[in-house]
């Protein structure tokens, strides 16, 4: 008789970032829906979210609470040293109980936006070696990877990814910039982002006409620009508020996107800068909500990644102001590779320039991603074929089976 999988799943889930939330709500889908006895628990960074959103017991992440504060007081310094202790044997603990635990998306080998080494990657770090130690699979799904420039965070990345038993990634850029950390990615897979496996929305968009959802994000640059983060706000901030204040003077209907709780800032500042009826603010919760939106909309221009997974999945025509490679990649994967622009350098004008030109292809674009969205469909389904194949070898269906069935 086959004893219930025991699984975890692991990240910076339930933190506010809804495409982090979305990846994990993918990989439940999967797991209830292929293992419906698996028992699944999460080690994640808000786990009160996560228990009441999704119905699964949840751990912190961390042992120090304010872990994503920058520590200052002697005090907090100590409590934050301290607590790197305390989670190696945390986390140790907690992997001990699993026999798979899945890493769900996310860009968890990349640094595109600010980060520290003694953050998330010394906990992925963690996690893997824990995995690796105690003989429990630790698998990195749909992961994005990027090139890093720090060495100590490349170098944790590239010991995380060694050690997991299982990789796939979300792209094909993240299999290379893996490959060029020199990890060996033969038997990695590529796949489109997991949040393409979520439900697309039901029934026809009823938003009113002229319609423009825009999605911003508190974009102050990568890892390696922190000298001049502020600067590259703040043209990013100014060319986004002309952009809409444009499109308002076209009277169209503007509606303001988030993907992260951070975001609310840059809304509230556009919102004063333009002070126009025309636009607002939607309040999202999850990648359906954002989907729905996007739905509702003739066109969509965004910033965050899963705000622009979420408009091609819901087949809007979509313009991405890229922050990174990834964003590109994405665009060129759903077949609007030419309807990106630098989120670096927002120019109000050619954005609008080619925002007219989107929109004068719509149709086209619409049909672009209807197919394009079937063809990511029945790539994850194979994908999580597989994945039961190499995490669940005594679940997956034989030869035999797969005949009869």
């Amino acid at each position: 008789m086959r004893t219930a999988p025991r699984v975890g799943v692991f990240g910076l889930l339930g933190s506010g970032n809804l495409g982090n939330d979305g990846s994990l709500e993918a990989v439940l889908g999967y797991l209830r829906t292929r293992h419906p006895d698996a028992v699944v628990d999460a080690l994640c960074g808000g786990p009160e979210v996560v228990t009441a959103r999704y119905g699964i017991p949840a751990t912190r992440l961390h042992w120090y609470r304010g872990e994503y504060r920058t520590a200052s007081r002697a005090g907090a310094i100590v409590s934050k040293g301290l607590g790197k202790l305390v989670d190696v044997v945390r986390t140790a603990a907690w992997v001990r109980r699993h026999d798979v635990v899945i890493v769900p998306g996310m860009g968890v080998l990349e640094a595109t936006l600010p980060l520290r080494p003694w953050g998330f990657p010394y906990s992925l770090f963690l996690l893997c070696a824990s995995g690796r130690l105690l003989n429990t699979r630790v698998a990195l799904v749909g992961v994005g990877a990027a090139p890093i420039g720090s060495r100590p965070t490349r170098a944790l990345v590239r010991w995380s990814a060694r050690l997991a038993a299982y990789r796939s990634y979300r792209d094909d850029l993240s299999r290379d910039a893996m490959r060029a950390m020199g990890v060996d990615t033969s038997r990695d897979e590529v796949h489109p982002d997991l949040a393409f496996a979520l439900p697309a929305p039901a029934g026809a968009p009823s938003g009113p006409r002229g319609r423009v959802c825009v999605g911003v994000m508190d974009f102050h640059g990568g890892d390696d620009d922190r000298a001049h983060a502020e600067e590259i706000h703040r043209r990013y901030l100014d060319g986004t508020t002309r952009f809409v204040r444009a499109l308002v003077e076209d009277g169209r209907t503007v509606r303001l996107l988030t993907g992260d709780a951070v975001d609310a800032t840059v809304v509230a500042a556009i919102l004063d800068a333009v002070d126009s009826p025309l636009v607002t603010a939607a309040e999202t919760a999850s990648l359906a909500d954002l989907m729905e939106e996007a739905a509702a909309a003739d066109a969509v221009v965004a910033t965050r990644y899963h705000n622009l997974v979420c408009a091609l999945k819901a087949g809007t025509p979509t313009l991405a102001l890229s922050y990174a490679a990834k964003s590109d990649a994405l665009m060129g994967l759903m077949g609007l590779a030419e309807f990106c622009h630098p989120a670096r350098e927002v120019d109000a004008d050619r954005l609008l320039d080619l925002f007219r030109e989107l929109e004068k292809r719509s149709d086209e674009l619409r049909r672009t991603l209807a197919e394009r969205n079937r063809e990511t469909t029945e790539l994850l389904d194979r994908h999580f074929t597989a994945l039961t194949a190499a995490l669940f070898p005594a679940h997956a269906p034989t030869p035999t089976s797969r005949k009869a069935s």
